[in-house]
């Protein structure tokens, strides 16, 4: 029997969930509806229906972050697969199909948005089943939503009647205007494109080669040209020489394969802040309210404070978000349009798009992307010539991964140097210093582990600044 082996891209950027989720830690990394993340439920809904060790695709700067979220949930990967630059998920889909291939050369892939919210297991197995036995006779099988609204986010499947197991698709259609998707709901023989697909990797791989074979021919050179590096797998140069194509485009839309199911779960991909309202539990006025918040004729609005007090007054169908450095306010109608915000804030060359909040130290600054249960994510800014404390933790280990420039790094005995896209490992205890011996700024993204994260779990023992601690 072939392997089905769980495919989770995990490298989506999250922009219309702005400002919650920024660059350095994007939507699938936060807890939005329990105390899992949303990659956290994916790994684990796939863990509930194969015994397969999953294959997760990421940004080369989410690695660390990915890797203990895995572990969080007691998830161990067959792989963790580093993109040294997002090239869309038909050639992600294919690098992890190499990958699959070695394990079992008939393996099948479950492929899942590392962001997407499933109600329903026992549904969300039944569909796997049926598209698995679909996969297995070299069909690419997608699964399809019912529409209960002409929604303009999502792209459409046509197909010739009613779904019942797997149906060939008839055509797949991109994102509509509202008159059309309001026509796609009346015709009854449209669903939504999930964007969850089960293949055979060796089909995929195939299919690939002969719909797109510059894209095929890159991927499988940059497979066989990467290398492991612990968990993690780094593909070869050719990988940038792939187009940028969704599987979609590349594939689904050109193939003789594709097939649907439909989908018996509730399924939401949850790509804007009026998803988020949806699938949130809401007061007797219908909003959503969390953080401090007073609401006063406040009627069907999402408001979430971080830091401060947030106060509304005879307001209906907004979307208020407050995080410490950005605040966001919108029409419920109009959250589509916030990855226009993100746009223009690239555009400015600001950095709200890409973190949160900084603070400033003499060696230079770091900003709290994120913080969790037992973990915390930084990126650390390091003058030119300047230099950290020797110090050492009680509470936390490190992890830190260089971005740009050089970093020295003393750890223990050891003294060495990372250079760009290379990383290191700073145990609980382990005396250490980071400093940039370049003339250039040294940005890095550090994650701390451990039972307590406070800046006063520090003991310095030489610092250039004077905050030496007495023991």
């Amino acid at each position: 029997m072939p392997q089905l082996v769980p495919l989770i891209l995990a490298g989506g950027s999250g922009t219309r969930l702005w400002p919650l989720s920024r660059e350095l830690f994007p939507k699938q990394f936060h807890a939005l509806f329990d105390e899992h993340s949303l990659l956290q439920n994916t790994l684990l809904r796939a863990k509930a229906v194969t015994p397969s060790t999953p294959i997760v695709v990421c940004n080369e700067s989410h690695r660390f972050l990915v890797a203990e979220q895995c572990r969080a949930v007691g998830v161990e990967c067959l792989s963790l697969m580093l993109e040294p630059e997002g090239r869309n998920t038909a050639p992600a889909i294919a690098l992890a199909a190499e990958r699959a291939l070695q394990v079992d050369p008939d393996a099948v892939l479950l492929v899942l948005a590392s962001d997407h919210l499933v109600d329903d297991l026992e549904g969300f197995r039944n569909a796997v089943e049926v598209a698995t036995a679909a996969a297995m006779e070299q069909k690419f099988v997608t699964f399809g939503v019912t529409p209960d609204r002409p929604e303009t986010g999502y792209g459409y499947i046509e197909t010739a009647t009613k779904v019942v197991g797997a149906q060939k698709v008839k055509s797949f259609k991109e994102k509509p205007n509202a008159a059309t998707a309001a026509r796609y709901v009346a015709g009854g023989n449209y669903l939504w494109n999930s964007g969850m697909f089960v293949l055979h990797a060796r089909a995929y791989l195939d299919e690939l080669k002969r719909l797109r074979p510059v894209m095929a021919a890159a991927v499988t050179k940059a497979y066989g040209d990467g290398r492991f590096d612990f968990d993690f797998f780094r593909p070869g140069p050719t990988f940038l020489e792939s187009p940028s194509e969704s599987i979609d485009y590349a594939v689904m839309e050109h193939t003789d394969k594709a097939m649907v199911v439909a989908a018996t779960f509730r399924w939401n991909d949850v790509g804007s802040w009026s998803a988020i309202w949806d699938e949130s539990s809401r007061d007797s006025s219908g909003n959503h309210l969390q953080g401090d918040i007073v609401a006063l004729d406040t009627h069907n609005s999402y408001v979430l404070a971080q830091e401060r007090l947030v106060s509304t007054i005879g307001v209906q169908d907004l979307v208020i978000v407050e995080t410490a450095d950005a605040v966001l306010v919108a029409s419920r109608d109009r959250v589509q349009d916030v990855k226009n915000v993100v746009a223009e804030l690239k555009a400015q060359k600001r950095e709200e798009h890409v973190v949160h909040s900084e603070v400033f130290r003499p060696w230079g600054s770091y900003e709290t992307v994120e913080i969790g249960e037992r973990y915390q994510v930084k990126r650390i800014a390091v003058k030119p010539g300047a230099s950290l404390s020797l110090q050492k933790h009680h509470h936390r280990s490190e992890h830190w991964i260089v971005v740009r420039g050089t970093a020295e790094v003393v750890c223990e005995d050891k003294v060495f140097i990372l250079s760009e896209n290379q990383s290191t490992y700073i145990p609980l205890g382990a005396k250490h210093r980071l400093s940039n011996p370049g003339k250039l700024p040294l940005e890095m993204i550090e994650v701390q582990v451990g039972g307590y994260l406070g800046e006063d779990d520090i003991v310095r023992f030489d610092d250039v600044y004077g905050r030496v601690s007495a023991g």
